[in-house]
């Protein structure tokens, strides 16, 4: 199971109508094929294509039209485990959804996927029937599961609605208020949760700015809204830097991030994935996100990650991860393997034979001893800490 941890520091539907006559019928279940999966083979088994990495694509990718049709229309469908869901913590009398809700709060760019779903269980709140503090706690136990249904294998999802259930009903006080007083608090805690969450990526921004020096040179892994905002907290502040920015194959997030610099007159330089080695005795510092923090120090990422780091510790360079507190996961993977895969839709441009097997894994784990130092809301740490944080915010 995943959990997260919180701050405590401030108060698409296109597809090939031939292959999917009845659009209906799509489902994460059986998502749009890639060009490469139709080449390789003409009848393929269903493939669960992980909403984490279409949502991904569809947010930051720069994208081949094919490939992010395809994404979309995976995107617009849901598995018909969720849809009942969806039904079941529908709030009674009422037509609110908390998976509707979820999609209008996701709709915005800048806010993450988890702080989406922690506004979508507030308002579950706002809008409850429930006249006793069961009902309500039954009611927001089925829109937490049915948020963690939408994408089982996105760890900040899952692990932003585990603590959502811990902080807003924390204490057993509340058995002994009025029902309307306790409801008022929930609310207020929830809305407060909400805005420590929102606020993280700030915290962040300035805690890193000390270790940001003038002539330096960065090199980012990906799209991360949180590295972003520590970039351009760093160009707002006048520093001069450059950056290096890996392509970031399949979706080309690192494009998407290039863009952005370079819309900041940030210097710029964007590289294949594989010239990370040969560029590496330029580049002072490596700075990537994390879709997850686990309890042995190490982070779950982007696929690609693990190599950097690799190569960035042999060469002695730091390797800084800024990742909000709330992707904090009580999970301790062994190795590569032993995480829940979050697949991805990979279109190699070219003809495949179908013998020929395809990795589709979109993320990785990068062990701490290859990591310096993790920038987030509850302060600097060093990987080693990362556990004891947990025990004291789950405890």
């Amino acid at each position: 199971m995943w959990w997260r941890s919180a701050s405590f520091i401030l108060d698409k539907r296109e597809n090939d109508i031939a292959t999917h006559p009845n659009p209906d019928t799509l489902t994460l279940s059986s998502p749009p094929l890639s060009m490469s999966d139709t080449l390789q083979n003409p009848n393929p088994q269903n493939t669960n294509i992980s909403a984490y990495y279409q949502t991904r694509a569809a947010h930051h990718g720069v994208v081949t039209s094919d490939w992010l049709a395809q994404a979309q229309a995976a995107v617009g469908s849901q598995p018909d485990d969720v849809l009942a869901l969806e039904t079941d913590v529908k709030v009674a009398g009422n037509a609110f959804s908390v998976i509707d809700e979820f999609n209008n709060w996701r709709k915005q760019p800048d806010l993450a996927e988890a702080v989406a779903a922690i506004r979508a269980l507030a308002a579950v709140i706002r809008n409850s029937k429930a006249t006793t503090m069961m009902e309500l706690e039954i009611e927001l136990k089925k829109a937490s599961d049915s948020l963690k249904s939408w994408d089982a294998t996105s760890i900040s999802l899952t692990a932003g609605c585990d603590l959502f259930m811990r902080y807003v009903t924390r204490t057993s006080a509340l058995e002994y208020e009025d029902f309307n007083s306790a409801k008022s608090r929930l609310i207020e805690r929830a809305e407060k949760f909400g805005e420590i969450s929102y606020k993280a990526r700030r915290i962040i921004a300035m805690l890193s700015q000390d270790f940001i020096f003038d002539g330096c040179t960065i090199l980012v892994h990906g799209f991360s809204r949180v590295v972003l905002e520590v970039l351009k907290t760093a160009a707002q502040n006048k520093k001069l830097f450059r950056v290096f920015c890996t392509e970031g194959r399949p979706d080309r997030t690192g494009l998407r991030l290039s863009n952005e610099l370079a819309k900041l007159d940030v210097p710029v330089k964007l590289l294949i994935d594989s010239a990370v080695a040969y560029s590496m005795d330029e580049v002072d510092m490596v700075f990537v996100g994390a879709d997850g923090v686990v309890e042995s120090g190490g982070i779950i990422n982007m696929m690609g990650t693990y190599q950097i780091a690799l190569v960035a510790h042999g060469m002695n360079k730091p390797v800084y991860v800024a990742a909000e507190s709330y992707k904090f996961a009580r999970l301790y993977p062994l190795d590569q393997k032993d995480m829940a895969p979050a697949l991805r839709p990979i279109d190699f441009g070219v003809p495949i034979p179908s013998k020929v097997e395809v990795e589709t894994s979109a993320r990785d784990y990068t062990p701490p001893q290859y990591l310096t130092l993790l920038f987030t809301d509850l302060g600097v740490l060093t990987p080693s800490v990362v556990s004891d944080e947990l025990i004291q915010l789950y405890l």
